[in-house]
């Protein structure tokens, strides 16, 4: 997986240049009154361009299929309704409504942006807690910040790799407030290996980003989209354990926009549809079609 990481922001290396190149090719053939060279012009295609390549770091895992709603819905055990504490209605597309989709969070405040995790009784990664705005974001890659890859593993990553009709893989370092929306708090620590921050997740849970399979990669767009256009945003993510388990459920996710144009609540399941986990070790079987 690290060979194919390394290759991919290779990929985005070269890219970039040539999108350089070609804002820069096209800066001055938008002169303004004096003759000179667009400045504007050239800023606004370099920020779209940064924006597309490093808005999600799982850019090429954003169609992966979504587990059924038979496969969701184990999770939903009596203990985990309980903690989401509201309505929960399937989508049909990998995720759950919770609440009529309206978050418990008050985006009326005024205060400098701020990221914080808290973990529970028992020490596992819980709850980050978010207010965001523009300043937050991150769009350099992990690599760029010193954030990439870790041999550190959270509680449960027993990985299980080489599978086939889905993911390649089982798990990843599971984010509670991820690195593109909160790297830029300088304060926070938004690496891999961080237990207050991460826990075992799978790789769909994580990565899928369509709106026909919506991961936590496809709520966490909803929010970079907002801050990329200059909004304040309450963001929170709680990863529901039931019981003692090594390995959550699943991610409530929440955000609120102070304007009210972004307003979600939903419950992204911890599952994948080409395996079965044991939450209380983290152990995997793959399943076969």
């Amino acid at each position: 997986m690290n060979t194919v990481k390394k290759r991919f922001n290779k990929f985005w290396h070269w890219l970039a240049i040539l999108a350089i190149l070609f804002a820069i090719a096209t800066g001055f053939q938008h002169t303004n009154q004096t003759g000179q060279a667009s400045s504007g012009t050239i800023t606004n295609i370099l920020r779209q361009f940064t924006r597309y390549s490093t808005s999600s770091s799982h850019s090429s895992n954003s169609s992966l299929p979504a587990p059924s709603k038979q496969q969701a819905e184990a999770v939903l055990t009596t203990s985990v309704k309980k903690q989401l504490g509201g309505s929960v209605q399937w989508n049909g597309h990998g995720a759950f409504i919770v609440n009529n989709n309206r978050p418990q969070l008050n985006a009326n405040i005024s205060s400098a942006p701020y990221a914080v995790n808290k973990v529970d009784q028992q020490g596992r990664a819980w709850r980050g807690d978010a207010w965001l705005n523009r300043s937050t974001r991150q769009y350099q890659s992990r690599e760029q910040t010193n954030n990439g890859a870790t041999s550190w593993k959270p509680a449960g990553f027993l990985q299980a790799t080489n599978l086939s009709n889905g993911p390649s893989h089982a798990y990843d370092r599971g984010h509670l407030l991820g690195y593109a929306l909160v790297g830029g708090i300088k304060s926070f620590n938004a690496s891999e290996s961080n237990p207050q921050n991460i826990a075992t997740q799978t790789a769909w849970a994580n990565e899928a980003r369509s709106e026909n399979s919506t991961g936590q990669n496809y709520y966490e767009g909803l929010v970079r989209k907002a801050l990329d256009q200059n909004k304040q945003v309450r963001y929170r993510v709680t990863d529901i354990y039931d019981g003692n388990n090594k390995v959550p459920s699943g991610a409530h996710i929440e955000a609120l926009s102070k304007d009210g144009s972004l307003s979600f609540n939903v419950f992204v399941p911890n599952v994948q549809n080409n395996i079965s986990i044991n939450y209380l070790t983290g152990a995997v079987t793959a399943l076969t079609k």
